[in-house]
Formats: structure tokens, C-alpha cells, sequence
């Protein structure tokens, strides 16, 4: 039998991650052979891997990268956000994101072939990791944006890496892509213009912000207070020019009603034609982001903030990691009993 010196040992680890222990027996099961031992791990990474492929990875980081006219997001996933703050969790993400702004691959299977710099491929990359870091380590989504030479990216990631945001703009400067990044990371929304919104999705978010006046109400009956009103529209979709003509008669009535003089109700009646359209546009100041307000202003919204600027949103993506996903809960005085048992 071949004699294991520190030094292939070491070449063992650098060349695949391995840790001490796990380099040295795999070189002993070949006979000192580098070549074999490296395949020996992968074997046996793979093996260790399968182990894990079911377990929740819920856990982890988004990746953000720019390359020139393309930028990609990824977020990759681990069992436990102790592992996602790891050098090594934390430099593959780096990595991995970089390969795929690279490499520009069409679908999660092209992702997966594409070469990373020591020449293995993502997948193996990725089956490495789970080996040599002791849990299930995923890529568990990707996405590209591309841009024009007059276009500029806005790149944000927020709470080391928890949330990440690419926004593609036309006419602005790289300052406002990235401050544009940060509105959106804060504020979750869906789609860029109310327009993208789905007829239905309108009908089931109203339902739910009618279901939380509900709620309101009940509360605020308890102390004697007045009741909110029901929300009847949720998106300027919704405001036909038949609902808005409807809509200013009502006022007109009411400040009939109220003995305001004719002569003023063309200075008060625009005003409340605002406050109608903002109560009946909450759906849209929720998902799109053309309709909310500005984080960084918020006495205009976000459409309003770029046309002042002469800048147009195209496109943008957000990553949060974790949404989507059903973690497992934790009954810890189960697990100790279970454990004494």
C-alpha cells in the first residue's frame, strides 16, 4: 500500500473541498491515486446527497451578479441559516451566480452543465457542497436580465444577501436603478404596472382586505368607534369611465347635501376624486410598483418619481429567500424525548 503524505492530502482538499479526514481515507482506498480519489468523493458526495434530497432546504442566500449587459439573480438554499453565513456556503452562491451571468444558460438542466472555473460542472458543484458541508445545498432558482448599451442595471441585495433585486431602466442613471433596487426589495411588489394584474387576483386580494376591515370593525366596535367602509374596487383597472362619472355625481350629491355652495365644487370636487381613486387602487399600491409610493418620497408614487426623472422602468426581478416554501416546524421537546428514548 501506497504511503499518504500531507502533501497529496492537501492537494486532495484544495482540488475538491474536502475536509482532512475524508481526503486522506479516500486516498487510502485507491492506493494514493489523485485522480481515482477524486472520483471516489464525487461518488461518495453524490451518495451523501441522495441521502438529503428530501429535506427542507428553506434556508440561504440570493446571488447577485452583473456582467456587462447581463445580470443574473439565484438564490441557492441550505437546511439551516447557520450554514448560509459559512465562507464556503457564501462564496459558492458568488460563484455560482457569476457562472450563470456568464454562461447565460436557457433552463435549470443548461444551468447544471455549465462549467465553473475548477472545471466541474454546477450540478457536481452543488453535490460537492453538500458533502463537504453537511447538509442539502441547493440552486434552487435563477434568473437573467439583459440590457441595451443606453439601459442601466440597478443591483440591491438586502440583510446579507436575505432579499435580492435587479431593475433594467431606461433614461436614469445608475444612482436611481439602485435606489429604485431598494424600493422594490422593501416593498414586494409583484408586477410593474396595474395593467399585469390579473382580473382575478384583483377579486381575491379585495376579498382579503375586506376580510381585515372585517376584523377592524370588530375591534374598533369595542371602543364605540365608526365602522370602515368596505373597499369596492382594488385596481384603476377597475375605475371604467362609467364607475369615475358615477363616482363624481356621488360627490356632487354630497355637497349638495352638505349645503356647499355650486360655485365652489370645481376646487373641491378633484381632491375627492383622488381620495376615491386612492381608496379603490389599494391592490395596485400592493403589487405594482408603478403604483405605490415612493419609499424614499412618499409624497408621489414611484410612476410619478421616474417620469420627473424622464426614466422608464423595464423590467426587474426579486428574489427573497425562503417565500414559497413550506418549512418545516420545529417541536424541540419532541425531538429531546425522542432523543432520551
Amino acid at each position: 500500500m501506497a504511503k499518504i503524505t500531507a502533501k497529496q492530502v492537501k492537494e486532495l482538499r484544495e482540488r475538491t473541498g474536502a475536509g482532512v479526514m475524508d481526503a486522506k481515507k479516500a486516498l487510502v482506498e485507491v492506493d494514493g491515486d489523485m485522480d481515482k480519489a477524486i472520483q471516489y468523493l464525487r461518488d461518495k458526495g453524490m451518495a451523501k446527497a441522495a441521502k438529503k434530497a428530501d429535506r427542507v432546504a428553506a434556508e440561504g442566500l440570493t446571488g447577485v451578479y452583473v456582467n456587462g449587459n447581463v445580470a443574473a439573480i439565484t438564490e441557492v438554499n441550505s437546511e439551516t441559516d447557520f450554514v448560509s453565513q459559512n465562507d464556503k456556503f457564501v462564496n459558492l452562491v458568488k460563484d455560482v451566480t457569476k457562472t450563470i451571468a456568464e454562461g447565460k444558460p436557457a433552463d435549470m438542466k443548461a444551468a447544471e452543465e455549465l462549467k465553473m472555473e475548477d472545471g466541474s460542472t454546477l450540478d457536481q458543484a452543488f453535490v460537492n457542497a453538500t458533502a463537504t458541508i453537511g447538509e442539502k445545498i441547493v440552486l434552487r432558482r435563477f434568473a437573467l436580465e439583459e440590457k441595451t448599451d443606453d439601459q442601466e442595471f440597478g443591483a440591491y441585495q438586502h440583510n446579507g444577501g436575505q432579499i435580492g433585486v435587479i431593475t433594467v431602466l431606461e433614461g436614469a442613471d445608475a444612482a436611481t436603478a439602485k435606489h429604485l433596487a431598494m424600493h422594490i426589495a422593501a416593498m414586494k411588489p409583484k408586477v410593474i404596472s396595474p395593467n399585469e394584474l390579473d382580473d382575478e387576483f384583483i377579486k381575491e386580494q379585495l376579498a382579503l382586505m375586506n376580510h381585515k376591515i372585517d376584523q377592524d370593525n370588530e375591534s374598533r366596535e369595542l371602543v364605540h368607534k365608526k365602522p370602515l367602509p368596505h373597499l369596492v374596487y382594488g385596481s384603476e383597472k377597475q375605475l371604467t369611465d362609467d364607475v369615475l362619472a358615477k363616482a363624481k355625481e356621488d360627490i356632487k350629491a354630497e355637497l349638495k347635501e352638505e349645503g356647499k355652495p355650486e360655485k365652489i365644487w370645481d376646487r373641491i370636487i378633484p381632491g375627492k376624486m383622488q381620495r376615491f381613486i386612492d381608496d379603490n387602487t389599494q391592490v395596485d399600491k400592493q403589487f405594482a410598483v408603478l403604483s405605490q409610493d415612493y419609499i424614499m418620497d412618499d409624497s408621489k408614487t414611484v410612476g410619478e418619481f421616474l417620469k420627473e426623472k424622464g426614466a422608464k422602468l423595464v423590467a426587474f426581478k426579486r428574489f427573497e429567500v425562503g417565500e414559497g416554501i413550506e418549512k418545516k416546524q420545529e417541536d424541540f421537546a419532541a425531538e429531546v424525548r425522542e432523543q432520551m428514548k
